[in-house]
């Protein structure tokens, strides 16, 4: 679908005419699940991408509020629900903008540091009461329910870089993670712990943002970032702030290389630099001598 500027404008115009004199611009770096908009200075608003994405926006507005107050950084704050129209055929969002850069490692000033931050986010959504909060399901791709929904998909990625990667190693660390089974009570869970959705103000972590794959389960999902971004003193540092088992570290290994393996092996659109980063994740992965724990 084509969400652009003109689109945005319409709808703010005719649903929320209070703010139909401000400036709209689309953001710097965009998502895939939704797009963005800044509205003026002090709000954003989000569009779902695709019909797959559309629970993702009530869920936001009813939970957002009541995680906040228990969290020590910032997280998005829904100020208006729109409605389809003009086109749109989704329900839409508009929230209070977060200053911050989304996080590089050329921006944040100690990594370490950043990562003992970031673990201490999570324990604080993991603590937080989970009654009535969504399990896992279609509506988050699965975040914080069983590997074992992905397992074919794994095992025909694994088959398919045959030659490509270390195939034996990859299987026994899926092994692994499957055998790995989360026996203990549901907690919060973010979904998609990952660098674009991580916000750095003066080289700290300022904001944990899109909790559109949110859900109430296995925390494993959310310690795959210790893959994707973090290594050597801050993987280790983000683990020690973690009230993780080896087990849960297995399975987030296996969300890990479950993700590694999708990008690198099957799609047509995945560009040359996601292709590297996901064979960086797949290596790291496959290195990590916490896997034979």
């Amino acid at each position: 679908m084509d969400i652009n500027s003109s689109l945005v404008r319409q709808l703010v115009n005719a649903q929320f005419p209070q703010w139909a004199a401000l400036p709209i611009a689309p953001v710097a770096f965009d998502g895939w699940d939704n797009r963005t908009f800044r509205l003026g200075d002090d709000m954003s608003v989000r569009l779902p991408s695709a019909e797959g994405y559309i629970a993702q926006v009530d869920k936001e507005h009813r939970w957002l509020p009541r995680l906040a107050p228990h969290l020590p950084l910032s997280i998005p704050t829904p100020l208006a629900m729109g409605v389809p129209a003009c086109g749109y055929p989704w329900h839409w969002s508009i929230y209070k903008w977060i200053e911050g850069d989304i996080a590089t490692v050329a921006r944040i000033g100690d990594l370490t540091s950043f990562a003992t931050l970031l673990a201490q986010f999570l324990v604080a959504l993991q603590r937080i009461d989970t009654a009535g909060g969504p399990p896992p399901g279609s509506h988050n791709f699965h975040r914080g329910g069983s590997l074992a929904v992905y397992d074919a998909e794994t095992r025909r990625a694994i088959a398919a870089l045959d030659g490509a990667i270390d195939t034996a190693a990859a299987t026994v660390v899926w092994r692994a993670a499957l055998e790995a089974v989360w026996r203990n009570p549901p907690v919060w869970v973010h979904g998609d712990v990952a660098a674009p959705n991580l916000l750095v103000k003066d080289g700290r972590l300022c904001a944990v943002i899109d909790f559109g794959c949110s859900a109430v389960g296995d925390p494993a999902c959310d310690v795959t970032i210790a893959w994707t971004f973090f290594s050597g003193e801050s993987r280790a540092a983000f683990r020690a702030a973690l009230p993780v088992d080896d087990a849960t570290w297995a399975r987030g290994r296996g969300w890990a290389l479950w993700k590694g393996l999708i990008v690198l092996a099957g799609h047509a659109d995945t560009t040359a630099s996601e292709a590297r980063k996901a064979r960086r994740v797949i290596e790291d992965v496959l290195a990590d001598p916490q896997r034979a724990r």
